[in-house]
């Protein structure tokens, strides 16, 4: 998945696409929408806890079979981004952005609580008309309770 119709050269425009592509990757999550997931990071390495990700399969099979989807389909979370920084260099098509991360999670019997905060470091390329994920690497620095929310290693695969 690509934001589309902006030129690279255009800064503001570059800025607003980055924040969508950060955007729409939130909402994926928390829709319980992996293979949506995989589309948006296609074209992208993603780095969590684990070795580097490349491709649409290979990161929606990680999401699959990580994340636990409850009866409406999602993880019960709310992916919180804030203090984004985005840097645009529009001469070469690239963009870097940094940005914290608090996921949050209720379910019954489990009240609202932020279950893990950490940072999101980002690159994009403006390729073919459109700016994309090519690499997110996620640093989770402190971990609540995440029963809920992850399987647990000997469950996985």
């Amino acid at each position: 998945m690509t934001m589309t119709n902006h030129p690279a050269g255009d800064q503001a425009a570059a800025h607003r696409a980055v924040e969508n592509l950060i955007a729409r990757y939130a909402e994926l999550v928390d829709d319980g929408d992996f293979a949506g997931l995989g589309e948006l990071l296609a074209d992208a390495v993603f780095t969590g806890s684990g070795e580097p990700l490349r491709g649409r399969a290979e990161i929606e099979r990680m999401f699959c079979e990580t994340v636990i989807r409850y009866e409406d389909g999602t993880p019960r979370t709310q992916h919180v981004t804030t203090n984004l920084a985005v840097d645009v260099d529009t001469a070469a098509g690239t963009a870097t952005a940094r940005s914290c991360v608090t996921v949050l999670q209720a379910l019954p019997g489990f009240p609202l609580q932020p279950i893990a905060a950490g940072r999101y470091h980002d690159h994009f390329e403006h390729r073919d008309g459109a700016w994309r994920f090519a690499a997110r690497r996620v640093r989770i620095t402190l971990v609540g309770d995440v029963s809920r929310h992850l399987r647990p290693a000997a469950d996985r695969g």
